[in-house]
């Protein structure tokens, strides 16, 4: 027997976002229903949970068409979406050009997350010429409207001096409130920072954060760095993070 959605389920984008957490079936169906009712935010959403295959059947082609949809109404992380569509190929064949195409879109209309996806096709030269400063530009950007992983990249440029004066003091800035802002390699490297200072606990304690929130190919970087490492107690951390990442292989 099918239930009936109230009105106020089709229209709340926040309670259809909560309601994903608890029953992803049913918020799916309030969202379709949403999106058709030509709700930008609901379709964004349908958008996403059809590349994610979440409350319903993965459908990456129709995802694309959704966040199309979505941001030719002027939805910003949709139009990101379509980006990191044609940059991986989602529902679509892959294609760097056009994805810079959207992420310059929404960059240009104050999107962090589409900065940072630009900043990246910058730096490596895909879809777009590789340019370091203009990729240093647009972290920063991002950075300052706190995008915490534009902030270790940022932190990484000005501690190398990559295309920039060599700022160590302003790295280790950035550095902290990556970490702190929950990026996971923004962790690592404050704790490199703070291990060079002797600060050897506090630097374990956020080397256990990475460990806990990294994905596998930070994980398999990151060990090999541990085992470089001047301090042994934190050389020993080498070995949590290749347990760590065996566990994940193995899934």
């Amino acid at each position: 027997m099918s239930f009936q959605l109230r009105r106020e389920e089709v229209l709340d984008v926040a309670q259809l976002s909560a309601m994903l957490e608890e029953s992803p079936a049913r918020a799916a169906q309030a969202i379709l229903l949403a999106a058709g009712q030509g709700i930008v935010e609901a379709q964004a959403l349908l958008g996403q949970i059809l590349l994610d295959g979440r409350g319903i059947a993965q459908d990456q082609t129709l995802a694309l068409r959704w966040f199309a949809i979505a941001a030719g109404q002027g939805h910003l992380m949709a139009r990101n979406m379509l980006g990191r569509c044609h940059e991986h190929g989602w529902g679509c064949v892959a294609n760097a050009a056009i994805a810079a195409q959207h992420y310059r879109i929404a960059a240009q209309n104050g999107l962090d997350w589409a900065m940072y996806n630009l900043a990246n096709l910058h730096a490596t030269g895909r879809g777009t010429a590789e340019n370091h400063a203009q990729a240093l530009a647009f972290y920063r950007q991002a950075a300052e409207s706190g995008h915490a992983k534009s902030m270790n990249l940022l932190g990484r440029y000005l501690e190398d001096g990559h295309h920039c004066p060599q700022d160590v003091p302003t790295a280790r800035h950035w550095y902290r409130l990556a970490a702190e802002g929950g990026d996971f390699r923004g962790q690592f490297s404050h704790a490199a920072m703070l291990a060079d200072e002797g600060r050897i606990e506090e630097a374990l304690g956020w080397l256990r954060k990475a460990l806990d929130a990294g994905n596998a190919n930070f994980l398999r970087v990151a060990s090999v760095s541990l085992l470089n490492a001047q301090h042994p107690e934190v050389r020993a951390m080498a070995d949590a993070y290749s347990l760590r990442l065996a566990e994940l292989d193995n899934r």
